[in-house]
């Protein structure tokens, strides 16, 4: 038994964030479930998983022996009752209310009353989402960052629900994985996002009116401010659309300028250019 009390680890979700936690978790010694609704995703987020831990053994990070238990220790699975067993649910799923609201549901009515439901959300606040379950005290949020094997920090969500020792055994758990909790209030965008979105897009607003290219803000941003890299070479990286949604929610939320999503954002989101991920954003990618 772990300081945090839990052995096994549920993720709902085998994308981007919710692959990386499921090989962390692993990698720390947690038995881990992962769920995905489509076999094709799953298997594809279950190879990443393997890429990530070879990656990891070329480059010294990890024994080869630790990464082959650690692909021991992760299943897959298309069912969401196999992450009832689980201590600890991690739901890392689209970023939508709607969706996120029936799966909780499900895992609440499937789950043994001491099962820990933890969001990895990054813009919605946690209240909502807890609120459509019988267990809000053992309800909270665990923000990892992209990408997850790499990034030390995890922001732990307490909500007006969530109980002190729901919050213990959160903070026990990141830190068992090697990463460095930060408590946040439950709003909107939380620590990071709240001070980090509205910088993006006063980057982009001041590309907009003419302020410096695309390549001089980044620069000045990197070299004045000592930043690994520039607000637009963010944006494509994080994603616009990923950047447009989150602001679109926290503008909901906050109703100030700063949150607004400036025009230019919009219309690149609208025409497709999405950042790395579809090859051209801000820049153009091979």
């Amino acid at each position: 038994m772990t300081e945090s009390g839990i052995q096994r680890v549920g993720v709902a979700g085998c994308g981007l964030m919710g692959r990386g936690i499921a090989e962390v978790c692993a990698r720390a010694g947690y038995r881990t479930v992962v769920r995905e609704v489509d076999r094709g995703l799953l298997e594809r987020g279950l190879e990443s998983i393997e890429r990530s831990l070879e990656k990891s053994v070329e480059k010294g990070r990890i024994e080869p022996a630790a990464a082959a238990e650690a692909r021991g220790r992760i299943v897959g699975t298309l069912s969401t009752d196999d992450l009832a067993a689980c201590d600890l649910v991690i739901e890392a799923i689209v970023e939508n209310l709607d969706a996120k609201r029936e799966l909780f549901g499900a895992l609440d009515a499937a789950a043994p009353e001491g099962t820990l439901l933890a969001s990895n959300t990054s813009s919605l606040t946690l209240t909502q989402l807890a609120a459509g379950t019988q267990r809000g005290d053992r309800f909270l949020g665990l923000h990892f960052f992209n990408p997850v094997p790499a990034m030390r920090l995890v922001e732990v969500v307490k909500t007006l629900l969530t109980s002190d020792r729901t919050i213990e055994c959160g903070r026990a758990f990141v830190e068992s994985l090697g990463k460095t909790p930060v408590d946040c209030r439950d709003n909107s965008g939380f620590i990071v996002n709240r001070l980090l979105v509205p910088y993006m897009l006063d980057a982009i607003r001041a590309y907009e009116e003419g302020v410096g290219s695309l390549a001089d803000i980044d620069t000045a941003m990197k070299l004045g401010c000592g930043y690994p890299m520039g607000p637009f070479t963010l944006l494509d990286f994080v994603g616009l659309d990923t950047t447009l949604y989150i602001a679109e929610i926290m503008f909901d939320e906050y109703r100030e300028r700063r949150f607004a999503p400036p025009p230019l954002l919009k219309q690149m989101v609208q025409a497709g250019r999405l950042g790395k991920k579809s090859g051209r954003g801000f820049y153009t990618y091979e």
